[in-house]
């Protein structure tokens, strides 16, 4: 979120609590920071690692923007890279079983290619060009549920997908067209 310090302890935008509610001080994820840095999405994977997005440009001095993988104990890792991942921030991420990332926000490109508002990571951060939204989102997604079937309900303040009339809510295949 958008703080720096949990229980008078140091933690910038990230932090992870113990079940009683106490600072777990075994994750340091150092400094997470930007200009206005706030983290808006997380999603632990199931091998620990977690996922961050937010409006951010660097993850503990390494350049990483609006997207990171930090390990389980908050370092970053580094055979995550998204290049130069969001151009803007990203306010929602989703794990698919197969390993890849969807993130949707304010940005409209990764990694230099054109991507309106949504686009989906490979496991190693790396841009995967199978998802397509074509014109994606005029406007903001701010969030993002799978579907059991794989299919995605993203919700913001666009009024179109793909140049097709949707008003704040739409459903996407798992290639990005819009369904």
């Amino acid at each position: 979120g958008y703080f720096n310090a949990v229980s008078s302890q140091v933690r910038h935008h990230l932090a992870r609590l113990n079940a009683s509610g106490s600072l777990d001080t075994t994750f340091d994820p150092g400094v997470v920071q930007s200009d206005y840095a706030i983290v808006y999405s997380i999603v632990v994977q199931p091998n620990g690692k977690v996922l961050v997005g937010g409006n951010f440009t660097q993850y503990d001095g390494i350049d990483r923007s609006g997207i990171a993988r930090a390990n389980a104990d908050g370092s970053i890792d580094p055979t995550f890279n998204p290049g130069d991942g969001a151009n803007d921030t990203v306010y929602a991420l989703a794990l698919q079983p197969n390993g890849k990332v969807l993130l949707a926000g304010a940005f409209d490109s990764y990694n230099g290619v054109d991507r309106w508002s949504i686009a989906r990571a490979n496991g190693n951060g790396s841009l995967d060009t199978s998802f397509d939204p074509g014109a994606g989102a005029d406007d903001l997604i701010m969030a993002m549920a799978r579907q059991p079937n794989g299919k995605v309900l993203i919700g913001g303040s666009f009024t179109t997908y793909d140049n097709v009339g949707r008003n704040r809510i739409a459903r996407v295949n798992a290639f990005g067209y819009y369904v």
